[in-house]
């Protein structure tokens, strides 16, 4: 017997094109294997939506296939999709989808604002500025600093910088991702995701936090991410206390940007306590990405962690 009929979009026009397919490829697959009829959508770097057969089908072949579907699974990464962008596309064609309303995307999104957001919860970040093109000329370089894109992910664009000669071209590859870049002081901490799930009674689950082994270089670049050198800490070696906070600063940040679905809330934890990082709304999600890993951890396999999403996202549209 067949299961619901699911779209599963993947690609994106964005750097993290590639990131999202292998994504998208992983939920499709797994979803297939659980009895789902799934419906596989691509937008490719140009924009262009394509169906399973890579035939370009436009937006309104998109629209007309997300209509056949009974939930909709936007595994789109960044800008043009993560954004709140897809979340608005399905709920304009009235029709279910896995993750966060557009509000919350869009949100989530820009790091600028979520460091706001967080000030304003007395949850710390790194101290940081906003600079545009305008700008940056002027920022005076006095202290190692980590340059990244406003509006991007998967540590696109990213630099650490310790010396002043290398500030111009850090935030050259910054802006080239984006018109607004964040410089923020290099934190001394340990890197640790929390994973949160939002269901539609308004109860939140929290998987054990995961611990990012650092590498040597001291930043958790693309190349490490995906490259397969990565190496996580599953449950993070945290006292009661520390994943204490830690859990109720993500939550609290999840709630208070009217997260839905499942959101990984990234953290530094340093001598003075947990700094916010950032919060992704659509995180990696192929079985050895983070958020599976650490439900896998708590008893949750991969399969059924999607199966519930789905479950959910047809719940919150019927009520």
């Amino acid at each position: 017997m067949t299961g619901p009929r699911v779209a599963v979009i993947g690609g994106g026009r964005n750097c993290e094109h590639a990131v999202s397919l292998a994504s998208a490829a992983a939920v499709a697959y797994a979803l297939n294997h659980a009895g789902y009829d799934v419906v596989r959508l691509t937008i490719d770097h140009e924009g262009v939506w394509r169906d399973r057969e890579d035939r370009p089908i436009g937006l309104a072949g998109a629209v007309h296939a997300l209509r056949t579907c009974a939930v909709a699974v936007p595994v789109l990464h960044g800008p043009h999709g993560e954004d709140g962008t897809l979340a608005a596309l399905c709920d304009l064609a009235d029709v279910p989808w896995v993750g966060s309303p557009l509000r919350a995307g869009a949100l989530a999104m820009d790091k600028w604002v979520t460091k706001l957001v967080a000030g304003a919860l007395g949850i710390a970040t790194a101290p940081g500025r906003l600079l545009t093109r305008g700008d940056a000329a002027s920022y005076p370089f006095t202290r190692p600093v980590v340059v990244k894109p406003v509006a991007a992910g998967s540590s696109r664009g990213v630099s650490l910088v310790r010396d002043a000669d290398r500030l111009a071209p850090a935030l050259e590859e910054a802006f080239g991702l984006d018109d607004r870049v964040l410089v923020e002081d290099l934190v001394a901490g340990r890197e640790v995701d929390v994973a949160v799930l939002g269901r539609p009674d308004g109860t939140r689950i929290v998987p054990p936090p995961l611990e990012i082994a650092v590498p040597a270089e001291g930043i958790f670049d693309y190349a490490t991410k995906y490259d397969g050198s990565a190496r996580f800490l599953i449950p993070a070696p945290l006292a009661g206390p520390e994943r204490k906070e830690l859990e109720q600063a993500a939550v609290t940040m999840f709630d208070a940007l009217g997260c839905a679905g499942v959101a990984r809330v990234d953290f530094f934890l340093t001598d003075d306590g947990p700094l916010l990082n950032e919060v992704n709304t659509m995180p990696g999600f192929t079985a050895q990405s983070q958020v599976p890993k650490m439900f896998a951890a708590a008893g949750t396999s991969y399969a059924d962690l999607l199966d519930m999403l789905i479950r959910d996202a047809s719940s919150r549209q019927e009520g």
